[in-house]
């Protein structure tokens, strides 16, 4: 909406009548925000067939400490560690006090401002003078002045308003940008603990395999010094025990690097953390019901969504202020104090003045500064609707991609039990033909490492698993609270 302004240099009477009419009618220039409608629409997440089958949804929304559900207490003391000791999250809290401090500038210019003033000269003029012709004494002489200036602005076009809107917004993004940065790092702690755990659990299998390979390879020496087994045998399994040690190592770094990741996260030095999570704990295990939310509130859900609405509210509000910028403002002006040439007649109420009036602004030629200023902030505004038509669209994209992942995950994990059920068969039957002079000793070999990959394969899918349903709390928006704006 295009606003009309004023023509430069109006006629008194002509703006006299426009400031009686603003004042009367508390005008306001530029476009009110309202909440854009969503620009894009999902059917019910309980419809996604593949999701549905796998997994008991619910539609309650989704807790603040959603890491709970998993029920690993060494998981909630990190994610708790992890709220208060952030350094990420601590230089978060200080944009917040950046923006609740130009919310107060802002404020403050709705109300008068006062100041004091106190001066002292002496003076001398020269006896040639234009004064000292007029018969001003030519001596010197003092002055004292002291008293208070004051002013405040009549906000006719809701510039201040507007201004203020605008700041309020701001303030209400970056306290929802420390939000959404809280969403993801729980997700991220949760993340790198999930992904510890599997590692551990890599490491015991790879360690426990490492027992088993060195016990044929004791019973292989067994028997082949009875000549039940060749020299080829032999080489076999030194080469199968030397291969599963071979992993141990790089396991190793892998876990310790993990949990170096997770002290940053908790603004810890390295190692720092090493004495809680070094001992390998059970992968924690899925939640029966997956709480969702209600699919039509997603919006509302996500601080980021609510942060790039808060922008577009600021970019929006920005607009009226550009726009006020084209109408004269009117400011009350005061000036009162004691003046004297001697000191002591200062507290005296014959040294006393006082003016009072108002002082009108009105801009006539900004060689189009004004209307570029304009044309910028409007050009803002529909940068910000498309930001927060994108950020939307990024919301349900991965909500939606979370749910296939979860269901995917869940079927991938059920094969791979099949399988691992399978190769543990396969590996006892070729065991007991091996011992029987039936079958030959690289059969054993071939079992046995398919046995290992499948348990890794297993382990990891456990971790990929839980990993996905972090992801799904996170697109959901989970582990964050309601803000309050407030300039305190």
């Amino acid at each position: 909406m295009r606003t009309h302004y004023f023509k430069t240099a109006p006629r008194l009477k002509s703006l006299t009548l426009s400031v009686g009419i603003a004042l009367l009618a508390g005008c306001t220039v530029g476009p009110n925000f309202t909440i854009p409608e969503e620009a894009y629409s999902i059917t019910d997440i309980e419809n996604n067939r593949d999701y549905v089958q796998q997994y008991n949804v619910s539609n309650t929304m989704i807790s603040s400490s959603w890491w709970s559900h998993f029920n690993d207490p060494i998981l909630t003391e990190l994610a708790e560690r992890a709220e208060h000791a952030n350094l990420d999250l601590q230089l978060t809290a200080s944009r917040i006090e950046q923006s609740r401090a130009r919310l107060g500038i802002t404020k403050a210019n709705k109300l008068p401002q006062v100041s004091f003033f106190g001066d002292y000269t002496r003076e001398d003029i020269s006896d040639n003078s234009k004064f000292a012709a007029l018969g001003a004494k030519d001596s010197g002489n003092n002055y004292w002045q002291t008293g208070f200036d004051a002013s405040w602005e009549i906000d006719l076009w809701g510039h201040i308003k507007r201004a203020e809107e605008g700041a309020m917004a701001e303030l209400e993004a970056t306290l929802l940008d420390r939000e959404a940065f809280k969403v993801s790092l729980m997700a991220e702690v949760a993340h790198q603990y999930l992904q510890l755990r599997g590692t551990q659990s890599q490491l015991q299998i790879v360690q426990h395999n490492k027992a088993i390979a060195a016990h044929k390879l004791k019973l292989v020496g067994n028997q082949a010094n009875n000549g039940f087994a060749t020299r080829y045998d032999m080489s076999m399994a030194e080469a199968q025990l030397a291969t599963v040690e071979a992993q141990i190592p790089r396991i190793i770094a892998k876990r310790n690097a993990q949990m170096n990741s997770i002290a940053i996260l908790l603004g810890e030095s390295p190692h720092a953390l090493d004495a809680l999570l070094i001992d390998a704990m059970p992968q924690p295990s899925l939640p029966n019901t997956i709480p969702i939310g209600i699919p039509s509130e997603l919006a509302q859900q996500r601080p980021d969504v609510l942060s790039a609405q808060a922008r577009l509210h600021k970019a929006t509000a920005d607009i009226g202020v550009a726009q006020a910028n084209f109408y004269p403002r009117i400011t009350l002006v005061g000036r009162t104090g004691f003046e004297s040439f001697e000191s002591g007649d200062l507290a005296t109420w014959d040294a006393s003045f006082f003016s009072v009036g108002p002082a009108i602004y009105l801009p006539i030629f900004q060689g189009g500064k004004l209307e570029k200023r304009l044309k910028l902030t409007e050009e803002a505004q529909k940068s910000a609707a498309i930001a927060y038509r994108k950020t939307v669209l990024n919301a349900w994209h991965e909500v939606d991609n979370a749910l296939d992942g979860l269901a995917s995950m869940r079927s991938h994990h059920d094969a791979l039990e099949k399988a691992y059920h399978g190769y543990q068969q396969a590996l006892h039957f070729a065991e007991r033909r091996f011992e029987q002079g039936a079958g030959n000793y690289l059969d054993v070999l071939t079992a046995q490492r398919n046995l290992l990959d499948s348990q890794l394969a297993l382990s990891e899918s456990v971790t990929s698993t839980s990993l996905s349903l972090v992801s799904l709390y996170k697109s959901l928006g989970g582990g964050w609270n309601a803000v309050e704006v407030s300039d305190e």
